[in-house]
């Protein structure tokens, strides 16, 4: 199960499926994401993780032919009550995560009430990992021995592995093997498709990924700056010296978040050079440097070739799911 929620990270959901085509089923976070994809002709099957929120979204949901997450007591009474067929059903179990999905106590009664619901015909069991990105913790261990118990001897598909769950825990999933009652083992990775690195500590080369996005702008000015000049809103960097001062045509409105601290490296024309106070909407100010030839025009790489975006997410302080997501698009996107 491709993930590609959230524009597929930031990457463009529909490019994405196309380029995915290949996975055996879509994972997604919202309807309105299914909607997009059976809009663009995508008749895949599609699977809404968070499930449906009302009545009315599980209609729209057996319309448009996907498959949904099951969670909480409410869902389980709509379906109960559906007069329809729904594509599928994945019944979420909490091992400790502690956000969605009924605890183990609560799972066979769960998996009782679905099975003999006559709007099913597909049921599926899954749990997510809560902290499967830090190799040394033994929480991801535990978890998949609760899940191992929840599904004795039930004879469907299963999922739990995520990106970090894959890439991370590959021993652990290993105890799956032996469970000859169980259907297939789903894999359902996000993050790593678009070569990004789960797991905390590690780069995406470290884990032989290749980064899928390049974020590019380029030099909309170029400028002299004097020693002791403020430089952006509240003036709260300071140039120490006689410098050059580049305005890189990116900001916050394009997903290049405020919370980028002066300092955080970006490249231009090859090289790093740091970002100059604070980002606005537009634009961000960067240090060339007293001897730089740079020009109006030319490249900055915000992330990607040569400047990972995991090294920027812990500028920003925080995790490379948030800048890749969060970029706008305001800007057309270019596909190699």
């Amino acid at each position: 199960m491709a993930v590609i929620k959230g524009n597929a990270y930031g990457h463009g959901m529909l490019a994405a499926a196309h380029a995915l085509s290949s996975a055996d089923a879509f994972g997604v976070a919202r309807l309105s994401e299914v909607k997009a994809l059976r809009d663009a002709g995508i008749d895949k099957p599609i699977v809404l993780l968070s499930g449906v929120l009302s009545r009315a979204d599980l209609a729209e949901a057996a319309e448009l032919n996907t498959s949904v997450g099951v969670h909480n007591e409410d869902q389980i009474g709509w379906l109960e009550n559906f007069r329809g067929d729904i594509a599928g059903v994945w019944l979420k179990i909490d091992t400790g995560m502690n956000r969605l999905g009924f605890h183990i106590e609560e799972a066979k009664d769960a998996i009782a009430r679905l099975q003999a619901c006559n709007a099913i015909s597909d049921l599926k069991i899954m749990t997510h990992f809560a902290n499967a990105d830090d190799v040394n913790d033994a929480t991801t261990k535990k978890q998949v021995d609760r899940f191992i118990r929840v599904i004795s001897g039930f004879s469907g598909d299963v999922s739990v592995a995520n990106s970090a769950g894959l890439l991370g825990w590959a021993r652990a999933l290993q105890a799956f093997d032996g469970l000859s009652a169980a259907g297939r083992l789903w894999i359902r990775p996000g993050i790593a498709l678009y070569g990004v690195s789960p797991i905390r500590g590690m780069s995406a080369d470290d884990l032989g990924l290749r980064a899928a996005m390049q974020f590019e702008s380029s030099l909309s000015a170029v400028k002299p700056l004097g020693a002791g000049e403020p430089v952006g809103y509240g003036g709260t960097w300071t140039s120490e010296r006689d410098t050059t001062l580049g305005i890189v045509a990116v900001g916050y409105g394009d997903g290049y978040t405020r919370y980028m601290p002066s300092g955080t490296p970006v490249l231009v024309n090859g090289r790093r050079v740091p970002i100059a106070g604070v980002i606005s909407m537009d634009l961000t100010a960067v240090d060339l440097g007293p001897d730089a030839v740079d020009k109006a025009g030319d490249s900055v790489v915000l992330w990607g070739d040569g400047l990972p975006v995991e090294e920027i997410a812990e500028f920003a302080g925080t995790v490379p799911y948030q800048l890749v997501t969060g970029v706008t698009h305001r800007e057309e996107p270019v596909y190699d």
